[in-house]
């Protein structure tokens, strides 16, 4: 090695996670080794994509070299396997970039859910996403070669990492001469997957996970050899995969095994996916798309600003990885291909952000998944309630992105409600509205922070005392929800915590009447209350909504709901200054006994309204003082005793 050479090597060490990383998978995914084939492939496949792609405007980076390919090959005796391709190559920042760290947000998550049982561990690494790392199943020492088309022979990168008891996460970067583009990873097989370095062996996997790879997968021919007793490799170059684009290929002519194959490449996913459609459209635009919903949700899926899954292709040449504009951000969930005839192969991220053509393909395909989700939800319950609690929170950001398509995802959405008291969100507004009183003319629901505060709010107690349902509502995106879906197919969306509760006929005339009687028996009592509270309540009055709890909190019809001004404050932004109205419930005996005190009556409607404040899910301002005036109101009692 020259000394211009060895000036650039350097070794470096993974970051704490990769490491982690690594050794999960070496010891969790062994059972499932032969991914490592799939995902280096695909990765191949990746780079010659993105060099066509850069190519369309700067052909010279083909080098004189047009044909894209991926080359296998293998040494049995020193117990080598080798992937190669002819794509766009690394830079030495690139290799640092790709090789030395992982490039998905929510790590420190995934780790905290990872249980040291190894299965449950390897579907989990699945869905955090492999890729290169996965060559460390099965080897102990890694290879890469690299140069990047269009740069100098001599600028070309050789990365090496060994996993060696005592070198395991140290790599060394170093520069080398490499006369041809593109990527070389050599595997140094550990002993017990050294049986994979054969022939037979490689072909079968590449024909089980990536027969559908665009470009073609060569590797020598091999004939058996009488002398040598075995298979010997000629220097003629056979093509093991199919080599076409799946999704141009009639749907009759698929197997699902295929469409889950070329899923867990184009989604670079470990698992299955849930569902899939494929269809060609054809009219004023021509395009075909394959789309996927997988069947767990990624770790990076609360960062809307994360890489949408959709692969463009302008008449099968790939054009960009995570066309963004072709899927609404509450659809980033799924996966896919979407090939255009129409689209210039020049086409640019600039000008899809203006093309009348894109938002043809987007709404055409936004229309797609929706229906493949009304198919699954009506047909297929068990798969739609899996769908619901991996990507349900994602689908009801739409109610208020999508207003064109408004209608379906609302018919799409899932909730807890009082009917089975449950978590679980199983219930429709379809199914809400078969349900419904004769006399029921709005849809009721109730938010909180959680399901149980919501489950046992004291603003449910005259629903519950009715058999009327009502939607709990905890998920903080419910908020947004009802804030733009304000009624379902013909039936308004009516919060129990919000404005004068009128039941309209589901309540009879002697109930308003009665109602009517304790407002007027009690008026002197709430304007006590309202002049002892003073600015801390909008107003006080008696409560049509309770029958167990002595008071609760109400907010204004035009007022924001308490639990959304809570949410507000949580993350930092100012809610408006709103105050509560308080009801009391003049049947509890703590209400009764207010009407006669004379000499503790401040602290009581003090405690009165903190306790309904607790009970709405708030928080108080001075607990202390609430605990002094609780103990001495007690202390109190019990020397009247």
């Amino acid at each position: 090695m020259s000394e211009a050479t060895q000036a650039t090597a350097e070794k470096m060490n993974f970051q704490t996670e990769v490491k982690q990383m690594l050794h999960l998978m070496i010891h969790s995914l062994y059972s499932n080794r032969e991914i490592f084939l799939r995902e280096l492939i695909s990765n191949a496949s990746d780079a010659c994509d993105k060099l066509r792609f850069e190519a369309l405007d700067k052909s010279d980076l083909y080098e004189g070299d047009g044909e894209l390919k991926i080359r296998l090959d293998y040494d049995a005796d020193a117990g080598t396997i080798t992937v190669s391709d002819n794509g766009i190559g690394m830079s030495r920042e690139e290799v640092i970039t790709n090789l030395g760290t992982i490039a998905k947000s929510g790590t420190k998550e995934f780790f905290s859910q990872l249980s040291g049982d190894q299965k449950k561990d390897a579907n989990l690494i699945g869905q955090f996403g492999v890729g290169f790392y996965s060559a460390f199943i099965v080897a102990d020492k890694v290879s890469v070669r690299t140069r990047r088309a269009g740069a100098a022979a001599s600028d070309a990168v050789l990365w090496e990492c060994s996993m060696g008891a005592e070198a395991a996460g140290e790599y060394t970067i170093d520069a080398t001469d490499k006369t041809d583009r593109g990527t070389e990873i050599t595997l140094h097989l550990r002993d017990d997957a050294k049986d994979l370095a054969n022939g037979w062996q490689l072909r079968q996997l590449v024909r089980k996970y990536s027969d559908h790879i665009l470009q073609p997968i060569v590797m020598k021919k091999e004939e058996w050899d009488e002398e040598a007793k075995g298979q010997v490799k000629k220097d003629e170059d056979e093509t093991v995969n199919q080599a076409n684009a799946l999704w141009t290929r009639s749907r009759n002519d698929i197997t699902d095994e295929e469409y889950k194959a070329f899923y867990k490449h184009v989604g670079h996913d470990f698992g299955e996916p849930l569902s899939w459609v494929h269809a060609r459209v054809e009219g004023r635009h021509e395009y075909t798309q394959l789309l996927y919903v997988p069947e767990n949700a990624p770790f990076d899926l609360w960062d809307r600003n994360a890489r949408h899954g959709i692969k463009l292709y302008v008449r099968r040449v790939f054009i960009m990885d995570d066309a963004e504009k072709l899927m609404p951000s509450y659809l980033r969930f799924v996966r896919g291909v979407v090939d255009s005839a129409d689209l210039p192969l020049n086409v640019s991220r600039e000008i899809l952000q203006e093309s009348k053509d894109i938002d043809t393909i987007r709404a055409g395909c936004t229309k797609k998944v929706l229906g493949m989700l009304e198919d699954l939800a009506k047909n297929e319950a068990e798969k739609y309630a899996k769908f619901w609690s991996a990507f349900g929170n994602v689908l009801k950001e739409g109610i208020g992105e999508d207003m064109s398509n408004k209608d379906k995802i609302a018919g799409l959405l899932r909730f807890a409600s009082t009917h089975n008291d449950t978590p679980e969100q199983i219930v429709s507004l379809a199914d809400y509205i078969g349900r419904m009183k004769d006399a029921q003319d709005k849809i009721y629901f109730v938010t909180a922070e959680s399901f149980n505060a919501a489950k046992n709010s004291p603003h449910l107690e005259v629903f519950r005392k009715k058999g009327i349902e009502v939607l709990l509502l905890s998920d903080r995106v419910d908020e947004w929800v009802i804030g733009y879906l304000t009624e379902f197919d013909g039936k308004a969306l009516q919060s129990v915590a919000k404005g004068g509760l009128d039941l309209g006929e589901l309540e009879d005339e002697e109930e308003k009447k009665a109602a009517e009687a304790k407002a007027d028996e009690f008026k002197d009592l709430v304007e006590r209350m309202k002049s002892s509270l003073g600015e801390r309540v909008k107003e006080v009055r008696i409560t049509t909504r309770l029958t167990d709890s002595p008071a609760c909190l109400v907010a204004d019809e035009h007022d924001m709901g308490m639990n959304l001004a809570r949410i507000l404050k949580a993350a930092g932004q100012e809610a408006p200054m709103s105050k509560p109205i308080l009801e009391i419930n003049p049947e509890h005996p703590v209400v009764k006994r207010l009407e006669n005190e004379q000499t503790r009556f401040d602290d009581w409607a003090t405690v009165l309204f903190d306790q309904a404040l607790l009970a709405e899910g708030g928080t108080l301002d001075d607990p202390a003082t609430f605990v002094k005036q609780i103990n001495a109101l007690m202390l109190a009692m019990q020397s009247e005793g």
